[in-house]
């Protein structure tokens, strides 16, 4: 068969995930199944693959879902741990009185806040939980949704302390490193090169977010207004971005986010009440009788609004402090614990006998248990919550990785599926290989341009930079290896466009705007986040262009 035809047909499962998730706007959980089914025929009947070596991938891929479905489980229930005891309340009125202008108040939650979340828990979440935060300062819900949507960007590579990379890019690639390469050094390299672009181009984020605030939801609808902070928006983006690019570079993919906003959120809030670098006049919306209908309903807010809160700002933060200190002592390598985590390891090679498809856990290393769930047991006591709110919070998250767990099963045993079809009697490549060989001769050296669109296009139609690193990681590695450029940055660059994807994945829109109470206006916010999400891409493509091609030809 001709190789444009046989990248043709390897290419119809991932088609079909777009078509239906973009197209006809199917949840994953419908979609990955149908997916999965029409890689398993391709399989069987053109790469003409053995039956048990395709059950195999399956389960590969299944397994390999546990360890994502454990960092969701223990992230999600920590929220909403935190939910339930009030702490989020108080985290909220803590925000409340920094200062008036909506610019800042947008910077300190929109980007500081939200960065902290995606790096601790990730998954559609920080804008969910950070858009009613803005609605309660008195933000118009779609100017909320639309600013929390588009912070959630430069943190989301290294979200749920790094599940797109240490796990997403993992399970993409496994077994197609070459010989002799580790890949927990190889997945350091990634996020290094993450970290980097995502350094550059993020640091300007804060000015873009302001200047599209002002200009779609003020009075004078003018971009000049929101220029106005661009000192204080680059000092934020900046308190951000160093920390964060030296977590990356220097200790792992884990850690990048959460240290970076919480360095960020305390240098910011200080520098807002010791009024560096702020406006001279404070900027605020229209008042709420001459909002336009499309801005949505303000949030109505309870009348008890100075009642007693149930904890300090102080007991509010302490279990988020508690995993941001036992990432750090555990991934530092401090007092030997990381050896003690990773001792007990659960593992089935060789599946059902075939080469080359296996599957492990170490079940205490991973984020979900150690500290997500243990700091969310300690939080019940530490925060002194009743029993019904305690089962509340189990109940909830249970309810909520229920579409997650189905998406993720038939993805991960997608990807496996094509990467595994490499054993057959037909004698083709893998599919994997077989549309990576036809996209880099179309392309060529170009590649790093195009590279991080694909990453957005992953994220936009699964709404999971993880999910988008696991459908294209391995494509884009093969890609790279045809063009015989660097394979580290080209990953990079595809989960650096997996976070820029996040600005208009159809599942955060759908979250965000639900819990805003803007159910219908998607389209339209997807519409104003699109532009935004196109020029960071871009950047970033242009910036691969770079160090590819002229600072870095040389790198793995």
């Amino acid at each position: 068969m001709a190789a444009g035809l046989l990248a043709l047909i390897a290419s119809l499962p991932i088609v079909l995930v777009i078509v239906l998730m973009a197209g006809f706007m199917w949840p994953a959980k419908k979609a990955m199944p149908l997916a999965w089914g029409l890689a398993v025929i391709l399989g069987l009947l053109v790469w003409q693959v053995d039956i048990v070596r395709i059950i195999a991938a399956t389960l590969e891929g299944a397994l390999s879902a546990i360890d994502i479905l454990v960092i969701v489980f223990g992230a999600i229930l920590l929220l909403n741990t935190l939910r339930n005891s009030g702490a989020f309340d108080v985290i909220n009125k803590g925000f409340d009185g920094i200062t008036p202008d909506r610019r800042i108040q947008v910077l300190i939650i929109g980007w500081m806040f939200v960065s902290f979340i995606e790096g601790a828990a990730g998954f559609g979440t920080p804008a969910a939980l950070a858009a009613p935060l803005l609605m309660g300062l008195g933000f118009p819900p779609v100017a909320a949704v639309m600013c929390a949507l588009i912070f959630n960007s430069t943190s989301v590579t290294f979200g749920a302390v790094g599940t797109p990379i240490i796990v997403g890019t993992e399970a993409a690639i496994s077994g197609m490193l070459p010989e002799g390469m580790v890949m927990q050094d190889f997945l350091l390299e990634v996020g290094y090169w993450s970290a980097l672009h995502h350094s550059i181009v993020g640091t300007f984020l804060p000015v873009l977010v302001v200047a599209m605030l002002t200009r779609f939801y003020g009075k004078n609808q003018s971009y000049a207004e929101g220029i106005k902070v661009a000192p204080f928006a680059i000092f934020a983006g900046l308190s951000f971005t160093v920390p964060y690019f030296l977590m990356g570079a220097f200790v792992g993919p884990e850690l990048p986010s959460v240290v970076g906003a919480l360095i960020g959120l305390f240098i910011v809030i200080i520098a807002a009440r010791k009024d560096f670098l702020m406006p001279k006049e404070i900027w605020d919306f229209p008042p709420v009788n001459k909002w336009p209908e499309d801005w949505g309903k303000p949030l109505k807010l309870e009348e008890d609004i100075d009642k007693e809160l149930p904890m300090s700002i102080m007991m509010a933060w302490i279990p988020y402090v508690l995993v941001a200190m036992i990432l750090i002592i555990t991934r530092l390598n401090l007092f030997g614990l990381d050896m003690i985590l990773q001792a007990v390891v659960i593992e089935w090679n060789q599946i059902l006998g075939q080469e080359g498809v296996s599957w492990n856990i170490r079940p205490f290393w991973l984020p979900g248990t150690v500290p997500f769930i243990l700091i969310a047991l300690v939080t019940f006591f530490l925060h002194r919550m009743p029993g019904h709110k305690v089962s509340q919070a189990f109940k909830t998250t249970v309810k909520q990785i229920g579409p997650a767990a189905i998406a993720l099963f038939f993805a991960l045993a997608m990807v496996r599926v094509l990467v595994q079809t490499g054993v057959n009697e037909a004698n083709y490549p893998s599919m994997l290989i077989a549309l990576s060989r036809a996209v880099a001769t179309g392309v060529g050296l170009a590649w790093p341009l195009v590279s991080p669109f694909v990453g957005a296009l992953g994220a936009f139609v699964s709404g999971s930079n993880t999910v988008a690193n696991i459908l294209f990681g391995g494509f884009q590695l093969n890609v790279a290896e045809g063009l015989g450029i660097s394979q580290t940055v080209t990953l990079a660059l595809q989960a650096v466009g997996g976070a820029t994807g996040n600005m208009i994945a159809v599942h955060n829109v759908v979250a965000a705007c639900a819990v805003c109470g803007i159910v219908g206006k998607e389209g339209f916010v997807i519409r104003r986040n699109l532009p935004a999400s196109i020029i960071y891409t871009f950047l970033v493509g242009l910036l691969g262009l770079l160090v590819i091609h002229v600072f870095e030809a040389g790198a793995f």
